[in-house]
């Protein structure tokens, strides 16, 4: 049975922190049909993809991920930390890539969708092995299966709305939709968890602050991260609006 406790406050953050990537990628994500060079394609793919996977949803995962009280100490192998965020970025590039400069094909959504859920679901799982801690951890085979499918139909929904909204206030509807979906994913995963506590030390070598110091610190520099990126698109919008008029 799982009996993970979590902090309502970190829960909570890590939902608005999606919700805030959610947003900066959707605006972001207008460009990416717009580009007439490649260097302006990658430049676009690069902005939203670091927005949505990044910050929507790597620090929604790793704020949750410390929101959970586990009742023993955990430390963080930082190769493994790493590598899940790479995933989490290069994941929605993919998707990003194929829908926002597809021909209109009508297999480029779905096969968007289920690169990018399952690039993302192995990012949350590449996270949850990068735990050091005196537990083996096994996961309950159904809700493994329920995670997968919610991220890949998470996946799909969040490529469709990046390319078919264009009012600030649908933005910003989508990404608290958006924000639902990525924490369903994440908490289902946890949900998922089962863990067999053993006598093992923890080693000193992987990142291990508290809990909270951790998932603060990722909020604020993802916070600080999206409102430069939200920034910037406003002002390539005004440039490209000159440009034109």
């Amino acid at each position: 049975m799982n009996s993970i406790q979590y902090d309502p406050l970190l829960v909570g953050l890590s939902y608005v922190i999606s919700v805030f990537g959610s947003y900066t990628a959707l605006q972001l994500a207008i460009a990416i049909p717009q580009a007439r060079t490649w260097a302006a394609v990658i430049g676009s793919v690069t902005g939203a993809s670091v927005a949505l996977g990044g910050g929507a949803i790597w620090s929604m995962h790793f704020i949750g991920m410390n929101a959970a009280d586990l009742g023993m100490p955990v430390a963080y192998d930082p190769v493994l930390t790493f590598a899940s965020l790479i995933l989490a970025v290069i994941a929605p590039a993919i998707g990003l890539f194929i829908v926002g400069r597809s021909d209109g094909g009508p297999w480029n959504l779905p096969l968007g969708g289920i690169l990018t859920g399952l690039g993302v679901a192995l990012m949350h799982y590449t996270g949850m092995a990068a735990m050091i801690m005196q537990a083996k951890i096994t996961y309950d085979t159904t809700l493994f299966a329920a995670s997968l499918v919610i991220a890949v139909v998470a996946a799909t929904v969040a490529l469709w709305l990046a390319f078919n909204l264009r009012g600030n206030l649908q933005r910003f509807g989508s990404a608290i939709v958006m924000g639902i979906a990525v924490c369903g994913m994440h908490y289902t995963g946890m949900y998922a968890v089962r863990m067999e506590h053993t006598k093992e030390a923890v080693p000193a070598t992987g990142i291990s602050l508290s809990p909270s110091d951790m998932a603060y610190s990722v909020f604020a520099v993802t916070a600080v991260l999206l409102t430069l990126l939200l920034i910037y698109s406003a002002w390539k919008a005004q440039r490209t609006l000159r440009v034109d008029i």
